[in-house]
Protein backbone atom coordinates (compact mmCIF):
# COMPACT_ATOMS: atom_id res chain seq x y z
CA UNK A 1 0.00 0.00 0.00
CA UNK A 2 1.58 3.27 -1.10
CA UNK A 3 1.80 6.22 1.23
CA UNK A 4 0.12 9.49 0.26
CA UNK A 5 2.13 12.64 0.90
CA UNK A 6 0.01 15.50 2.22
CA UNK A 7 1.38 18.84 1.06
CA UNK A 8 0.65 22.18 2.64
CA UNK A 9 -0.98 24.86 0.49
CA UNK A 10 0.69 28.21 1.12
CA UNK A 11 -0.16 31.51 -0.57
CA UNK A 12 2.12 34.55 -0.39
CA UNK A 13 0.21 37.74 -1.22
CA UNK A 14 2.28 40.80 -2.07
CA UNK A 15 0.63 44.13 -2.89
CA UNK A 16 1.99 45.84 -5.99
CA UNK A 17 4.02 49.00 -5.18
CA UNK A 18 1.70 49.39 -2.20
CA UNK A 19 2.49 52.86 -0.79
CA UNK A 20 2.82 54.39 -4.25
CA UNK A 21 -0.35 52.65 -5.48
CA UNK A 22 -2.34 53.99 -2.51
CA UNK A 23 -1.16 57.52 -3.33
CA UNK A 24 -2.13 57.12 -6.98
CA UNK A 25 -5.51 55.68 -6.03
CA UNK A 26 -6.26 58.58 -3.68
CA UNK A 27 -4.93 61.27 -6.02
CA UNK A 28 -5.93 60.77 -9.69
CA UNK A 29 -3.45 63.49 -10.73
CA UNK A 30 -0.61 61.08 -9.80
CA UNK A 31 -1.86 58.15 -11.86
CA UNK A 32 0.43 57.08 -14.68
CA UNK A 33 3.23 59.29 -13.36
CA UNK A 34 6.58 58.38 -11.78
CA UNK A 35 6.23 58.95 -8.04
CA UNK A 36 8.40 58.26 -5.02
CA UNK A 37 6.94 57.97 -1.53
CA UNK A 38 9.35 59.45 0.99
CA UNK A 39 12.54 61.38 0.41
CA UNK A 40 12.97 64.58 -1.57
CA UNK A 41 15.24 65.82 -4.33
CA UNK A 42 17.63 67.20 -1.70
CA UNK A 43 17.77 64.44 0.91
CA UNK A 44 15.94 61.54 2.56
CA UNK A 45 15.34 57.98 1.44
CA UNK A 46 12.68 56.62 -0.91
CA UNK A 47 10.24 54.26 0.87
CA UNK A 48 8.44 53.13 -2.29
CA UNK A 49 8.32 53.86 -6.01
CA UNK A 50 5.53 53.53 -8.56
CA UNK A 51 6.03 51.20 -11.53
CA UNK A 52 6.37 54.27 -13.75
CA UNK A 53 9.35 55.37 -11.63
CA UNK A 54 10.84 51.88 -11.47
CA UNK A 55 11.35 51.94 -15.24
CA UNK A 56 14.01 54.58 -14.61
CA UNK A 57 15.73 52.54 -11.89
CA UNK A 58 14.07 54.24 -8.92
CA UNK A 59 13.69 51.76 -6.07
CA UNK A 60 12.95 51.79 -2.37
CA UNK A 61 15.93 52.48 -0.07
CA UNK A 62 17.78 54.70 -2.58
CA UNK A 63 18.33 58.36 -1.75
CA UNK A 64 15.98 61.05 -3.01
CA UNK A 65 18.97 62.72 -4.70
CA UNK A 66 19.66 59.55 -6.71
CA UNK A 67 15.96 59.12 -7.54
CA UNK A 68 15.89 62.65 -8.99
CA UNK A 69 19.05 61.92 -10.99
CA UNK A 70 17.59 58.70 -12.42
CA UNK A 71 14.21 60.27 -13.15
CA UNK A 72 14.16 64.10 -13.42
CA UNK A 73 10.33 64.03 -13.69
CA UNK A 74 9.91 62.16 -10.40
CA UNK A 75 7.21 63.44 -8.04
CA UNK A 76 8.00 63.09 -4.33
CA UNK A 77 5.05 62.35 -2.06
CA UNK A 78 5.07 62.51 1.72
CA UNK A 79 4.19 59.08 3.23
CA UNK A 80 0.85 58.68 5.05
CA UNK A 81 1.34 55.61 7.21
CA UNK A 82 -2.03 55.90 8.93
CA UNK A 83 -3.69 55.66 5.53
CA UNK A 84 -1.54 52.65 4.55
CA UNK A 85 -2.47 50.91 7.82
CA UNK A 86 -6.15 51.62 7.17
CA UNK A 87 -5.96 50.04 3.69
CA UNK A 88 -3.85 47.14 5.00
CA UNK A 89 -6.51 46.43 7.64
CA UNK A 90 -9.19 46.14 4.91
CA UNK A 91 -7.00 43.72 2.97
CA UNK A 92 -6.34 41.57 6.03
CA UNK A 93 -10.08 41.33 6.73
CA UNK A 94 -10.42 39.74 3.29
CA UNK A 95 -7.63 37.27 4.12
CA UNK A 96 -9.38 36.21 7.31
CA UNK A 97 -12.55 35.35 5.39
CA UNK A 98 -10.54 32.51 3.85
CA UNK A 99 -8.33 31.36 6.74
CA UNK A 100 -7.23 32.40 10.22
CA UNK A 101 -3.75 31.09 9.40
CA UNK A 102 -2.49 34.50 8.24
CA UNK A 103 1.06 35.65 8.96
CA UNK A 104 1.62 39.34 8.19
CA UNK A 105 5.16 40.21 7.11
CA UNK A 106 4.48 43.92 6.72
CA UNK A 107 1.58 46.19 5.78
CA UNK A 108 1.69 44.99 2.18
CA UNK A 109 2.45 41.27 2.31
CA UNK A 110 1.38 38.14 4.17
CA UNK A 111 1.47 34.35 4.11
CA UNK A 112 -1.80 32.40 4.13
CA UNK A 113 -2.03 28.69 4.91
CA UNK A 114 -5.12 27.50 3.01
CA UNK A 115 -4.52 23.76 3.44
CA UNK A 116 -7.74 23.85 5.47
CA UNK A 117 -9.78 26.92 4.56
CA UNK A 118 -13.14 28.48 5.37
CA UNK A 119 -14.37 28.18 1.77
CA UNK A 120 -13.75 24.45 1.57
CA UNK A 121 -11.94 25.02 -1.73
CA UNK A 122 -9.13 22.48 -2.38
CA UNK A 123 -7.49 24.71 -5.02
CA UNK A 124 -5.01 27.20 -3.54
CA UNK A 125 -4.53 28.72 -7.01
CA UNK A 126 -8.24 29.49 -7.39
CA UNK A 127 -8.36 30.89 -3.86
CA UNK A 128 -5.42 33.20 -4.60
CA UNK A 129 -7.14 34.36 -7.78
CA UNK A 130 -10.36 35.06 -5.87
CA UNK A 131 -8.57 36.93 -3.07
CA UNK A 132 -6.70 39.11 -5.57
CA UNK A 133 -9.93 39.91 -7.42
CA UNK A 134 -11.67 40.85 -4.18
CA UNK A 135 -8.80 43.17 -3.18
CA UNK A 136 -9.08 44.85 -6.58
CA UNK A 137 -12.88 45.22 -6.43
CA UNK A 138 -13.24 46.12 -2.75
CA UNK A 139 -10.05 48.11 -2.11
CA UNK A 140 -9.06 49.28 -5.58
CA UNK A 141 -5.49 47.95 -5.64
CA UNK A 142 -3.74 45.10 -7.43
CA UNK A 143 -1.88 42.28 -5.69
CA UNK A 144 0.38 39.48 -6.85
CA UNK A 145 0.54 35.97 -5.41
CA UNK A 146 2.81 32.96 -5.18
CA UNK A 147 1.35 29.55 -4.41
CA UNK A 148 3.31 26.48 -3.37
CA UNK A 149 3.98 23.84 -0.70
CA UNK A 150 6.02 26.06 1.64
CA UNK A 151 6.62 29.70 2.51
CA UNK A 152 10.03 29.90 0.83
CA UNK A 153 8.86 28.84 -2.63
CA UNK A 154 5.58 30.80 -2.38
CA UNK A 155 7.53 33.97 -1.55
CA UNK A 156 9.79 33.59 -4.59
CA UNK A 157 6.84 32.70 -6.86
CA UNK A 158 4.89 35.84 -5.94
CA UNK A 159 7.57 37.96 -7.61
CA UNK A 160 7.37 36.10 -10.92
CA UNK A 161 4.33 37.67 -12.59
CA UNK A 162 4.28 41.08 -10.96
CA UNK A 163 2.37 43.30 -11.16
CA UNK A 164 -1.16 41.90 -10.88
CA UNK A 165 -0.29 38.27 -11.54
CA UNK A 166 0.30 34.98 -9.80
CA UNK A 167 2.40 31.86 -10.14
CA UNK A 168 1.78 28.37 -8.80
CA UNK A 169 4.64 25.96 -8.20
CA UNK A 170 3.02 22.53 -7.82
CA UNK A 171 4.61 19.83 -5.59
CA UNK A 172 6.19 17.98 -8.53
CA UNK A 173 7.57 21.26 -9.92
CA UNK A 174 9.31 22.51 -6.77
CA UNK A 175 12.69 20.81 -7.29
CA UNK A 176 13.06 21.70 -11.02
CA UNK A 177 11.88 25.25 -10.22
CA UNK A 178 14.55 25.69 -7.53
CA UNK A 179 17.30 24.03 -9.57
CA UNK A 180 16.77 26.43 -12.49
CA UNK A 181 16.41 29.51 -10.27
CA UNK A 182 19.23 32.09 -10.43
CA UNK A 183 20.83 32.27 -7.01
CA UNK A 184 20.16 36.03 -6.75
CA UNK A 185 16.42 35.25 -6.76
CA UNK A 186 16.61 33.01 -3.70
CA UNK A 187 14.74 34.71 -0.86
CA UNK A 188 17.23 35.65 1.87
CA UNK A 189 20.24 35.80 -0.46
CA UNK A 190 21.27 39.45 -0.60
CA UNK A 191 23.83 41.23 -2.77
CA UNK A 192 26.85 40.42 -0.59
CA UNK A 193 25.93 36.71 -0.30
CA UNK A 194 25.20 36.55 -4.03
CA UNK A 195 28.69 37.85 -4.83
CA UNK A 196 30.22 35.35 -2.41
CA UNK A 197 28.27 32.51 -4.03
CA UNK A 198 29.38 33.63 -7.49
CA UNK A 199 33.00 33.45 -6.31
CA UNK A 200 32.34 29.88 -5.14
CA UNK A 201 30.88 28.93 -8.53
CA UNK A 202 27.26 28.96 -7.34
CA UNK A 203 25.04 30.66 -9.92
CA UNK A 204 21.84 28.59 -9.84
CA UNK A 205 19.90 26.41 -7.45
CA UNK A 206 21.42 23.36 -9.11
CA UNK A 207 24.92 24.69 -8.34
CA UNK A 208 23.87 25.24 -4.73
CA UNK A 209 22.41 21.75 -4.50
CA UNK A 210 25.71 20.22 -5.62
CA UNK A 211 27.48 21.59 -2.53
CA UNK A 212 27.66 19.52 0.66
CA UNK A 213 26.23 20.64 3.98
CA UNK A 214 29.77 20.79 5.36
CA UNK A 215 30.87 23.08 2.49
CA UNK A 216 27.91 25.44 2.93
CA UNK A 217 28.30 25.65 6.72
CA UNK A 218 32.01 26.32 6.31
CA UNK A 219 31.38 29.28 3.99
CA UNK A 220 28.04 30.61 5.24
CA UNK A 221 27.85 29.56 8.90
CA UNK A 222 24.35 28.86 10.23
CA UNK A 223 22.80 30.07 6.96
CA UNK A 224 24.57 27.21 5.18
CA UNK A 225 22.18 24.69 6.71
CA UNK A 226 19.21 26.79 5.61
CA UNK A 227 20.50 26.94 2.01
CA UNK A 228 21.20 23.18 2.00
CA UNK A 229 17.60 22.30 2.85
CA UNK A 230 15.59 24.97 0.99
CA UNK A 231 17.19 24.13 -2.36
CA UNK A 232 15.89 20.59 -1.78
CA UNK A 233 12.39 21.97 -1.26
CA UNK A 234 12.54 21.49 2.51
CA UNK A 235 11.26 24.47 4.47
CA UNK A 236 9.05 23.46 7.37
CA UNK A 237 8.47 26.91 8.84
CA UNK A 238 4.79 27.18 9.72
CA UNK A 239 2.54 30.12 8.97
CA UNK A 240 2.47 31.92 12.33
CA UNK A 241 -0.72 33.96 12.80
CA UNK A 242 0.75 36.01 15.67
CA UNK A 243 4.16 37.48 15.00
CA UNK A 244 5.43 39.08 18.19
CA UNK A 245 6.71 42.60 17.71
CA UNK A 246 10.28 42.75 18.99
CA UNK A 247 10.58 46.54 19.02
CA UNK A 248 8.60 49.69 18.29
CA UNK A 249 10.37 52.70 16.82
CA UNK A 250 9.91 56.20 15.48
CA UNK A 251 12.47 58.31 13.64
CA UNK A 252 12.77 61.48 11.59
CA UNK A 253 15.14 62.72 8.87
CA UNK A 254 15.63 66.49 9.01
CA UNK A 255 15.63 68.89 6.06
CA UNK A 256 18.50 70.79 7.69
CA UNK A 257 21.18 69.06 9.76
CA UNK A 258 21.06 69.72 13.51
CA UNK A 259 24.18 70.93 15.30
CA UNK A 260 22.91 71.71 18.80
CA UNK A 261 21.76 69.22 21.45
CA UNK A 262 19.05 71.71 22.46
CA UNK A 263 17.50 71.55 18.99
CA UNK A 264 17.92 67.77 18.99
CA UNK A 265 16.06 67.51 22.30
CA UNK A 266 13.17 69.53 20.85
CA UNK A 267 12.91 67.08 17.95
CA UNK A 268 13.31 64.06 20.23
CA UNK A 269 10.30 65.25 22.23
CA UNK A 270 8.18 65.07 19.05
CA UNK A 271 9.63 61.66 18.16
CA UNK A 272 8.91 60.39 21.70
CA UNK A 273 5.31 61.59 21.37
CA UNK A 274 4.97 59.71 18.08
CA UNK A 275 6.49 56.60 19.66
CA UNK A 276 4.08 56.83 22.60
CA UNK A 277 1.13 56.81 20.17
CA UNK A 278 2.47 53.67 18.48
CA UNK A 279 3.01 51.93 21.81
CA UNK A 280 -0.57 52.70 22.80
CA UNK A 281 -1.84 51.44 19.45
CA UNK A 282 -0.02 48.13 19.92
CA UNK A 283 -0.77 48.11 23.68
CA UNK A 284 2.86 47.34 24.55
CA UNK A 285 5.59 48.74 26.77
CA UNK A 286 9.31 47.99 26.98
CA UNK A 287 12.43 48.14 29.11
CA UNK A 288 15.21 49.01 26.64
CA UNK A 289 15.34 52.52 25.18
CA UNK A 290 17.62 53.04 22.16
CA UNK A 291 18.61 56.38 20.68
CA UNK A 292 19.57 56.21 17.00
CA UNK A 293 21.78 58.97 15.56
CA UNK A 294 22.69 59.30 11.89
CA UNK A 295 25.32 61.92 11.17
CA UNK A 296 25.69 64.11 8.09
CA UNK A 297 28.39 61.76 6.74
CA UNK A 298 25.79 58.91 6.94
CA UNK A 299 27.61 57.09 9.73
CA UNK A 300 25.27 55.77 12.39
CA UNK A 301 25.46 55.39 16.14
CA UNK A 302 23.10 53.86 18.70
CA UNK A 303 23.04 54.35 22.47
CA UNK A 304 20.87 52.14 24.68
CA UNK A 305 19.78 51.83 28.27
CA UNK A 306 17.75 49.02 29.85
CA UNK A 307 15.49 49.97 32.75
CA UNK A 308 14.38 47.63 35.56
CA UNK A 309 10.72 48.24 34.67
CA UNK A 310 8.46 48.56 31.60
CA UNK A 311 7.65 52.02 30.25
CA UNK A 312 5.45 53.41 27.47
CA UNK A 313 4.96 56.98 28.66
CA UNK A 314 6.50 59.80 26.64
CA UNK A 315 7.93 61.53 29.74
CA UNK A 316 9.82 58.44 30.89
CA UNK A 317 11.06 57.67 27.37
CA UNK A 318 12.30 61.25 26.94
CA UNK A 319 13.98 61.26 30.34
CA UNK A 320 16.05 58.21 29.32
CA UNK A 321 16.72 59.58 25.81
CA UNK A 322 18.00 62.87 27.24
CA UNK A 323 20.46 60.93 29.39
CA UNK A 324 21.61 58.99 26.29
CA UNK A 325 21.88 62.19 24.23
CA UNK A 326 24.30 63.80 26.68
CA UNK A 327 26.23 60.57 27.24
CA UNK A 328 28.95 61.80 24.88
CA UNK A 329 29.57 64.67 22.48
CA UNK A 330 28.21 64.55 18.96
CA UNK A 331 30.97 63.90 16.44
CA UNK A 332 29.22 65.79 13.62
CA UNK A 333 25.97 67.47 12.64
CA UNK A 334 22.94 65.16 12.72
CA UNK A 335 20.59 64.36 9.82
CA UNK A 336 18.37 61.73 11.52
CA UNK A 337 17.24 60.91 15.02
CA UNK A 338 15.21 57.92 16.14
CA UNK A 339 13.96 56.29 19.32
CA UNK A 340 13.06 52.63 19.72
CA UNK A 341 11.72 50.61 22.61
CA UNK A 342 12.57 46.91 22.79
CA UNK A 343 12.61 44.13 25.39
CA UNK A 344 8.83 44.41 25.18
CA UNK A 345 6.20 43.03 27.51
CA UNK A 346 4.98 40.81 24.66
CA UNK A 347 7.78 38.52 25.81
CA UNK A 348 6.52 38.66 29.41
CA UNK A 349 3.27 37.67 31.06
CA UNK A 350 2.36 41.10 32.38
CA UNK A 351 3.65 44.63 32.09
CA UNK A 352 4.74 46.47 35.20
CA UNK A 353 2.88 49.76 35.40
CA UNK A 354 5.07 52.69 36.38
CA UNK A 355 3.22 55.43 38.25
CA UNK A 356 4.35 58.92 37.31
CA UNK A 357 5.02 61.09 40.36
CA UNK A 358 3.68 64.61 40.46
CA UNK A 359 4.44 67.30 43.04
CA UNK A 360 1.40 68.31 45.11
Amino acid sequence: MSETTIYRKIIHIDMDAFYASVEQMDNPALRGKPIAVGGSENRGVVSAASYEARKFGVRSAISGVLAKKYCPEIIFVRPRFDRYKEISSKIHKIFHEYTDMVEPLSLDEAYLDVTQNKKGNPSASLLAQEIRLRILNEVGLTASAGISVNKFVAKIASDYNKPNGQKTVNPDEVIPFLEELPIRKFYGVGKVTTEKMYQLGIFTGLDLKSKSLEFLEKHFGKSGKFYFYVVRGIHNSEVKPSRNTKSVASEHTFDVNLTSEIFMLEQLEKIAASLEKRLKRYNVSGKTVTLKIKYSDFTQQTRSKTLPYFISDKSLILETVEELLYQERMKDSVRLLGISLSNLNTEQKKAVVVQLKFAF
